[in-house]
């Protein structure tokens, strides 16, 4: 099986404006039916001095009577010299069935192009896009040249 057919792609948070305030309730990852996820973070405009991180937080029932928890070692530092990059965290197996990142901004502002996940890993039977997520997905094995 190919990977587009064995993940299931989520977009967590469209751009995030530039501020000095941490983002606290971004989406969450329901875990259930999947062995790992990875949270892909496009990291926008960092301005000097900005003191920026990202972190993942688990709840074993999105919040509601599991208050967030940060996942140990999962906290990553962006330098101001990270303009335009991508911060890529993976989880696997985690304790907890929901998953959410966590964004923290202090000094200085900090902008974000987005923020997404892709499970891996199903359990069992084919994996089912969101459509409001995903739009399309093609596959193609061994294309011939030609028009697209």
């Amino acid at each position: 099986m190919s990977f587009t057919q064995n993940s299931k792609f989520l977009r967590l948070s469209g751009a995030i404006a530039a501020a000095t305030t941490d983002v606290t309730n971004l989406t969450s990852v329901d875990m259930t039916g999947y062995e790992a996820a990875t949270i892909v973070v496009g990291v926008g405009t960092v301005a000097a001095t900005a003191v920026t991180s990202v972190k993942l937080q688990a709840s074993s029932d999105d919040g509601g009577s599991d208050a967030w928890s940060d996942l140990e070692g999962t906290s990553i530092s962006i330098a101001d010299s990270d303009d335009d990059t991508l911060v890529v965290m993976e989880v696997i197996q985690p304790q907890k069935r929901y998953l959410r990142p966590y964004v923290g901004r202090g000094t200085a502002t900090a902008a974000f192009d987005g923020i997404w996940c892709i499970q891996t890993g199903p359990k069992s039977g084919a994996v089912t896009q969101s459509t409001s997520d995903v739009s399309s997905i093609e596959r193609h094995l061994t294309p011939d040249e030609g028009t697209a």
